[in-house]
């Protein structure tokens, strides 16, 4: 599989899963490979180099739109991720407070067509502000050292590795209607259709896995990510920090009740709809081609959520 990222709280559960030998009690031999960026992501598991990718699915609903035959069969972080953070002593809570301000972001990134809608929520139009885009792996860098009044990222990512430094809050772009799903599984139609079986195994585990961490487990959550990438020099309290954001974005009004990892059409509709307008898929899409819970086995989930007994 192919990760959305290199080493962070996100990708707790596969390591976790993979510590615990879930994936092998279950007949997986399963291969973690690190990514950089959910574009690149969708891209490489679109063309068939992996059977299933963790991304962020807005990317990857945007490539089924242009005809990679990708879709989603999971989803974990199943509220939009994505926001603008501030310092927490920066009197910055709105949209509207940001006139005259500089703002770092990056170009060809999830948040950069929502930009513009994100800002005229608060009356503003882009002259308003100062927009500076920066190299992702700059971004934090960039706002620790006071050289921006804000940041657009995914919150739970930045927010982590920036507060300790420079402490933020973050104004999140669920709140002003840019509603669309954020970090969850998916594969192609066609390894889908060919390894369906084993698909369903993964998934169940990964999500099943998740209840676990957020069940008081979050420190063996860290544990295991450190385990799995002992040079990657990770700081445990960002990765714990980070885990505890996500828990926050885990479940929508459509899904709050329902097991992790099961998608809503509610949800999906909104997306769709909230995509379109942005000009990145066309209007009047079938939620049906985007994804599919069939691949989410409730006994799975249920003795993952468990620990595997």
């Amino acid at each position: 599989m192919r990760l959305d990222w290199t080493p962070w709280g996100n990708q707790a559960p596969f390591h976790l899963a993979a510590k615990k030998g879930l994936f092998a009690q279950n007949g997986l031999d399963v291969e973690i490979i690190d990514g950089n960026g959910s574009v690149s992501t969708v891209q490489i598991v679109g063309n068939g180099e992996y059977d299933v990718g963790h991304a962020s699915l807005a990317p990857m609903a945007i490539a089924r739109a242009k005809g990679l035959p990708v879709k989603a069969i999971a989803s974990f972080v199943r509220q939009n991720d994505i926001g603008l953070l501030v310092p927490k002593d920066s009197g910055i809570r709105t949209p509207a407070d940001l006139k005259g301000k500089k703002l770092v972001f990056t170009a060809g990134s999830l948040e950069a067509p929502f930009i513009d809608r994100f800002l005229a929520s608060g009356g503003l139009k882009r002259a308003d502000v100062e927009l500076v885009s920066v190299d992702a792996a700059a971004k934090a860098g960039t706002y620790m050292m006071n050289r921006a009044d804000g940041a657009f990222s995914s919150i739970p990512f930045l927010l982590a590795v920036v507060d300790a430094q420079r402490p933020s809050t973050a104004i999140k772009f669920a709140d002003y209607g840019l509603e669309f799903p954020s970090f969850g599984l998916f594969a192609t139609e066609k390894t889908i259709a060919e390894k369906g079986d084993a698909l369903r195994r993964f998934a169940s585990i990964v999500a099943g896995t998740w209840t676990y961490v957020f069940a008081g487990h979050e420190d063996e959550a860290v544990e295991a990510i450190i385990a799995a990438r002992p040079n990657a020099k990770l700081n445990p309290a960002i990765l714990r920090a980070q885990i505890e954001t996500l828990r926050g974005l885990v479940a929508t009004p459509a899904t709050k009740d329902k097991p992790m990892g099961i998608m809503a059409a509610e949800d999906w509709t909104t997306a769709l709809t909230v995509l379109s307008e942005g000009g990145l898929i066309p209007a009047g899409q079938s939620v049906e081609g985007y994804y599919t819970n069939a691949l989410l086995d409730p006994v799975l989930i249920s003795q993952a959520t468990k620990g595997g007994r």
